[in-house]
């Protein structure tokens, strides 16, 4: 399921139930889903750069949206949202996960010529300041140290050009992000859009012109976490690999996976090991209610706080 094979070749080749199989899909999906959030949107990270992007999907109920978000030095694939709309609610949505995870250090965005995505940045890292004793609501300091980037690609018959804009922050600081997380280069949005092109080619209803289309907003999400947490725990990237060497000066390879490189797991996990992979209960807070608590409350309340 998460290589590209059809649920049809899947039922032809291993004689199973076709309810089945997307039973097993979404369950996979929905754990796959609890482990991200365990694993990757309850850390919080240097993130250095961020690129996001969106994938148009054609469904049997018509067109659907699915926007992703990638860490460019890790490749660690931050989060995804998929809305009916692309809309300032699917960016928002987004920006919301990173936002989860990222530590207030120097940060740059690189996005697209869709205007909601500076908006969305620019409103979501924001940091409280104290009330020092005035009533009213806190205020919001922005980020100093946020940086976004567009890159406007215009296509037009027989030419195709790309312009690359800095909205917020200068030059000099933009390179020297760029030269810290991708080792140099230009403005660009070529990683995300690798990501794009890795769902593309590992989840068989995203495959251009394709005849086996997803049927309900459910069954992509549940396609969309399982590649995701595959991609970040599961999967070696040639791209992150270091040299290590030995008293013989010879050198080899150390590979890594992006989970590896962002400091989540020293391992690669299997595919056994991310499906048996048991996620913890939320932590218990007590409800809110009217009046005076119960005694059973209380005394649940004090076992909690010891």
């Amino acid at each position: 399921l998460a290589h590209g094979c059809p649920l049809p070749a899947i039922v032809a080749a291993f004689g199973f139930d076709e309810r089945t199989v997307k039973n097993w899909q979404q369950k996979v999906g929905e754990h796959s889903k609890k482990v991200h959030q365990h694993q990757v949107g309850q850390s919080r990270l240097d993130l250095g750069q961020v690129q996001a992007d969106e994938i148009k999907v054609k469904t049997q109920r018509g067109t659907i949206w699915m926007a992703l978000a990638l860490m460019v030095s890790t490749r660690l694939w931050l989060g995804g949202v998929i809305s009916a709309k692309r809309d300032k609610r699917l960016i928002r949505a987004l920006v919301g996960q990173i936002r989860q995870i990222a530590l207030y250090r120097p940060l740059l965005i690189a996005v697209d010529g869709l205007p909601s995505y500076v908006k969305a940045f620019q409103e979501a890292f924001r940091t409280k300041l104290p009330r020092c004793g005035q009533a009213g609501r806190s205020r919001l300091r922005a980020w100093s140290e946020l940086y976004i980037v567009q890159v406007i690609k215009k296509r037009s018959v027989g030419s195709f050009s790309v312009i690359r804009r800095i909205v917020q922050g200068s030059a000099e600081q933009i390179t020297a992000l760029l030269k810290l997380t991708q080792g140099g280069g230009k403005i660009n949005t070529a990683y995300v859009e690798r990501l794009n092109a890795t769902f593309r080619q590992r989840l068989s209803f995203l495959t251009r012109r394709t005849r086996h289309l997803a049927q309900k907003p459910e069954t992509l999400e549940a396609g969309m976490y399982f590649l995701g947490c595959m991609y970040n725990f599961c999967t070696y990237h040639q791209s992150l690999r270091v040299p290590l060497l030995l008293p013989d000066r010879s050198t080899r390879w150390l590979q890594r996976t992006p989970a590896i490189a962002a400091g989540l797991t020293d391992h690669k996990w299997s595919i056994e090991e991310l499906l048996r992979f048991k996620v913890p209960p939320p932590r218990w807070t007590p409800p809110k209610q009217r009046g005076r608590p119960s005694n059973a409350t209380l005394a649940l309340i004090k076992r909690w706080a010891s």
